[in-house]
Parts: structure tokens; sequence; C-alpha cells
């Protein structure tokens, strides 16, 4: 699964984050089409790669005609959320991005009509900042789109200090809107960042994209930056997009460990299932002697941190056991990634691929091979290993030297 994680150290805003997803996609092709799909083909798109306190970023601008120079409806007032929305449903976009757009809008208006007293829907951006927003929006979500990326996370928000101008005087930052928007979000400690560093618009975006803090590890594949406009030269005004896989296999870890001499064994299997569907990495369950001679059965489990409490309580809640023992350990693995081979013409087997300091190891995925002997009459053990040796031809070429 590809995973995306946000990280907004210092701050977040609409132009920021596309910028970041032009730097990782390597072009801007996908961005230069989205005007004329919104229905303003007038608008122009410029990329450049500035830098902020010497890091190279892609900076993300649209080139807004003036009110007065378009035709056919008076703009003058700008326009409102529910406009916006309404070009969004029209526009030939995927199902998936109108949605989010939609929603993204919805908490922007929500926002501001809480503030203003005004519903949501008749809550008017003015002309440029209107299109700004909402090719800012779509473009974002077409980006994680086009990149194919399936869950995204954030790590904490920088927010900025001091005041900022808007059209209601000077306002505190995060400006009223912006603070109601990062509602649920973590914040993280300021820092050098100053001014508004987040906008209302990066803020609905996080709101509409990410599911919250990363997993305790991962690891990074790629990465890109987009500028913010400002230069303040103390600190990277930039935000980073980071593309990631999940490694549950390293990093921290907590053991869960219980005794249990009143549960049938019969009901082990079924309590495993359960305790890796809430999350656990691993169990291991074997007999030990109990009080008064009695043959017991312990169970350990393995778990990130943030699975802990879930698991924990469906070891409660499948299993006999009155209490349970926490510790924390560090587990230290293999790096380690996933291929999927075709056997014999007759299916797919994944395959782990362990680097270790003397070679490389492969092991089948155990499911996999079970399965495809099933549907095939092929045993097991026959599958296994062609599925090893299926993969040794593709990792050879690769350079790839085996134990």
């Amino acid at each position: 699964m590809r995973t995306a994680i946000i990280d907004p150290f210092a701050g977040i805003s609409g132009d920021m984050t596309l910028g970041s997803l032009v730097d990782l996609i390597g072009s801007s092709a996908w961005l230069e089409e989205l005007p004329s799909k919104l229905a303003v083909p007038e608008v122009g798109v410029r990329i450049a790669r500035p830098t902020r306190c010497s890091l190279s970023a892609i900076k993300v601008d649209f080139d807004v005609p003036a009110p007065e120079t378009r035709h056919g409806h008076d703009h003058g007032h700008g326009r409102s959320v529910g406009e916006l929305k309404a070009m969004v449903q029209r526009s030939p976009l995927s199902t998936s991005v109108k949605q989010r757009a939609s929603e993204a809008f919805g908490l922007i208006g929500e926002a501001e009509g809480r503030i203003h007293g005004v519903s949501p829907d008749q809550v008017h951006l003015h002309e440029v900042g209107a299109l700004d927003a909402l090719l800012d929006v779509v473009g974002v979500l077409a980006g994680f789109e086009h990149l194919a990326v399936e869950t995204v996370y954030n790590l904490p928000v920088a927010i900025g200090n001091g005041w900022v101008d808007t059209a209601h005087g000077k306002l505190p930052v995060p400006a009223p809107a912006t603070t109601i928007l990062l509602e649920g979000i973590s914040i993280r400690d300021a820092g050098p960042v100053v001014g508004e560093a987040t906008t209302p618009t990066g803020a609905a975006l996080l709101r509409v994209l990410s599911q919250g803090r990363p997993p305790d590890s991962w690891r990074i594949s790629a990465s890109g930056w987009g500028a913010g406009e400002r230069d303040p030269g103390g600190y990277p005004n930039a935000l980073r997009v980071i593309l990631a896989e999940e490694a549950p296999e390293a990093g921290m870890v907590d053991i869960l460990v219980t005794d249990i001499d009143d549960l049938n064994p019969e009901y082990i299997d079924p309590l495993r299932e359960s305790l890796f569907a809430a999350g656990a990495l691993d169990c291991a369950v074997w007999s030990t002697q109990g009080k008064k001679g009695r043959v017991s059965l312990r169970i350990e489990v393995l778990v990130t941190p943030s699975a802990a409490e879930s698991v924990t309580e469906a070891l409660f809640r499948h299993s006999t056991t009155a209490g349970i023992r926490r510790s924390p350990a560090v587990r230290s693995t293999l790096k380690r990634h996933e291929h999927t081979v075709i056997v014999n013409g007759a299916g797919e087997v994944r395959v782990k691929v362990l680097e270790g300091p003397g070679g490389t190891r492969i092991k089948p995925e155990y499911s996999d091979v079970v399965d495809l002997a099933a549907e095939t009459g092929i045993p097991a053990m026959d599958i296994a290993r062609m599925a090893q040796r299926a993969a040794e031809i593709i990792l050879e070429k690769k350079g790839y030297k085996f134990l």
C-alpha cells in the first residue's frame, strides 16, 4: 500500500502542497490541464524552483486574470463556496477527487460561516482567492491520485505566530477560520516559524486527506519539497511530502504476556486470529507449568505501541485471562520488501526478501503457498520451491546475492 506523510514543519498551504507533489511526480503536465477541466482555461500555471534557506523546492503559482477582464458573469463580489463546489461537480474529474474537494470546500464554508454568521454555501471568496483555492484543493487531490497514494498521514503542523492582514483588519495567527479547521489536528511548537504558516486551505486539506499520526515505523521511498511564498532566510519555508512504506516489523514494540490454565486449547486459533485482526505483529503460544502443578498456556504477543490497547482488549475479550503483563522492547529486524511471482503459470505467490549482512534470503508467503496448492493440487512444498526459484531469477538480474 502506497503511503504519503505530510510534514508541515513550517506550516502548510495549498500551493506548498502542490509544489511538493509536482516535485514527487517529476512533471507538471497533469496540473497544467486542470484549469481547462474546471472551465477556467484563462488561468495560467507557473512552475519555478526557488530556494528556501538554500533548500531547492518547487513553487506553484496560478495567473488569474483580474475580474474585469473576464466575460459572461459579474465576479466583482467573488464566488461563493457553493459555486466552487458546483464547478468541481461539473468537471470530468474522478468521483473520489470530486467528493473530497466538495468536503474540503464544505469545511472551509462551515468555518467561515461560523465566524461571519452565514450559511456555508453562501460564504464568498474574492475572485482571485476563490480560483486559487479551487485549483489548490483540486490540484492537491488530483496529485495524490496521480501518485496512487492510498493513505495519507501527517506530522504535527506549525501554525506560526504574530498577526495576519485580512479584509477585516489584523487578526492573530492562526486566523479564526484556520483555528476552526485545525480542530483535532496535532500542533507543533512554532520554533523559528514566523507569520501565518498554515492557511485555511492547507488546514482543510489536512482534515480531508490525513488519517492522523503516521504508523510507529516506516521507511522513506521518496520525498518532494514545495516552496512557500516567503523566504525568511532563517528557516526553510517549505513543505515536505514523503512517500513511504509501512514497516511494522521494525522499531519500538510492546510485549503482552499472560498465562492461562482454563482455556480449551481448541480455541487458541480463534484467539490468535482475533489478536492479529486487532493489530498484533506476532503471537507465540507454548505450554508451561502454573500454580499447584497445573499445566498452563503462555501467550506472548508482539505489538506496536499504538496497537497495544486494542490488542489488550482483544486478548481479554477472546480468552479467559484475568491479567496481562506489558513491557516495552526494541525490535531489530533485517531490511525487507516483498515481491510477487508467478508460479508455473498457475497463480501468484508473494515472497519476502530479507537483506542480511551475509546476503539475501527469500521466504514464500505461507498463506499464498497453501492457497495455490489447494487450487492446483500441486504439493505445497513444490509451490514454495518454485516460488523461491522464480524470485531468485528475478533478483539475480538486479544484482542480489543469496545465502
